[in-house]
């Protein structure tokens, strides 16, 4: 989609602000609606249903382009109904995973997962970018819906039993359960110190998910293979975290890989800010950023996921995670709205120095917070 709207419909800064904002904006309309629906449905099947109504939701955008009818305000439109999906399938994958492995097996799990995640990062951010430059937009998009379509053909095969949702009769009001989810966060410690670093870095890391493929496109001049590649570098970065995960956080404990992996994560994305000089130079600054930086930022992200599903019991955890998912998810479209009209006013390489140093100083939450003393998964 976002390709698309660069590439196809020539959208500014702003538009890219905007498009930004409409994807992510249903975290704020219907997150806790959402936490409140996963505690009282099975998962699995929710799971299933949101991949394929993405699927077809994409399908519409190299059918509009085909019938030269695309602009972006469908593309508006398009974004703001994949995030509705999108938001209903966090929320519930969160939730599920606790129910099917041990407590203690929480970061081992979350790290296969960030292989997965890692490897379809790897192929198919560096596939799309190729796609786009050899055969246009809309193929990338086509199979972007058909990698919707195979995420929901392996769910239907997961056989571990699920556990059997509430009965009307046990649940409270709707408003009543939202609170409930509210007041847990906001009472725990850990949790609120994760949620307030993440939403600061959730506001200040969409700057650069609004303008990263228009900085490198436009102001270094990269292909949009190589934008692709340089995000698939990325990708293989976390792949390698994935695998470094558990070692690490048996050897640091779980606080202390957090905290350091998040810093020197946010130290090495200053190079893509600062990248510049001859172009091999530039491309090198920016690949080593992706690589090493989301090394570390995977470890960081695997720790942080498995001590929140940790933390919050198995009743609570579809409105807690949705609770959380508001702040840091809500912290979204404002930094998309916020990026992009920064953008367009003192230019893109200063507006992502500016989330730069924001990112940074979102630390300050864990550095300051009970995280820093948390050496394993508590029981």
């Amino acid at each position: 989609m976002e390709f698309t709207a660069i590439l196809n419909l020539r959208a500014s800064p702003a538009q890219m602000g905007l498009l930004g904002a409409t994807g992510t904006a249903p975290v704020l309309l219907i997150g806790l609606l959402a936490g409140v629906w996963v505690d009282r449905v099975r998962r699995r099947p929710l799971l299933v249903a949101a991949d394929l109504g993405r699927a077809v939701l994409l399908l519409i955008i190299p059918l509009g382009l085909l019938l030269g009818a695309l602009r972006i305000e469908h593309l508006y439109v398009l974004a703001a109904l994949v995030g509705t999906l999108t938001v209903l399938y966090s929320v519930a994958d969160q939730s599920a995973l606790p129910g099917l492995v041990r407590r203690e097996e929480l970061v081992e799990a979350n790290s296969r997962l960030g292989l997965s995640e890692s490897l379809s990062e790897v192929g198919g951010q560096a596939l799309g970018g190729s796609l786009v430059q050899w055969l246009t937009a809309p193929i990338a998009v086509l199979l972007d819906a058909a990698s919707f379509v195979v995420s929901a053909l392996f769910l239907t095969r997961i056989r571990t039993p699920e556990a059997l949702p509430p009965k009307p009769e046990e649940r409270g009001s709707v408003l009543a359960e939202i609170r409930d989810g509210l007041r847990f966060v906001g009472a725990e410690p850990r949790l609120r110190a994760l949620a307030l670093a993440a939403a600061a870095t959730s506001f200040f890391g969409n700057f650069y998910g609004t303008l990263y493929a228009l900085y490198l496109l436009r102001d270094l001049g990269f292909s949009p293979a190589l934008v692709g590649i340089s995000v698939a570098a990325g990708g293989v970065g976390s792949l390698v975290g994935a695998t470094l995960a558990a070692p690490v956080t048996r050897r640091l404990g779980v606080g202390p890989a957090l905290i350091l992996c998040r810093l020197v994560s946010c130290l090495l994305g200053l190079l893509i800010p600062l990248a510049g000089g001859p172009r091999a130079l530039a491309i090198g600054m920016v690949l080593a950023a992706q690589f090493a930086g989301d090394i570390n930022g995977a470890i960081a992200a695997i720790n942080e996921t498995s001590l929140r599903q940790a933390v919050i019991p198995h009743r609570f955890l579809g409105r807690a995670s949705a609770s959380l998912d508001v702040l840091v998810q809500g912290a979204i479209p404002l930094g998309s709205l916020a990026g992009g009209v920064l953008g367009g006013l003192i230019g893109l390489r200063p507006t992502l120095l500016v989330a730069s140093a924001g990112i940074l100083l979102a630390n300050l939450w864990l550095l300051t917070g009970p995280v820093r003393t948390v050496r394993e998964l508590p029981a």
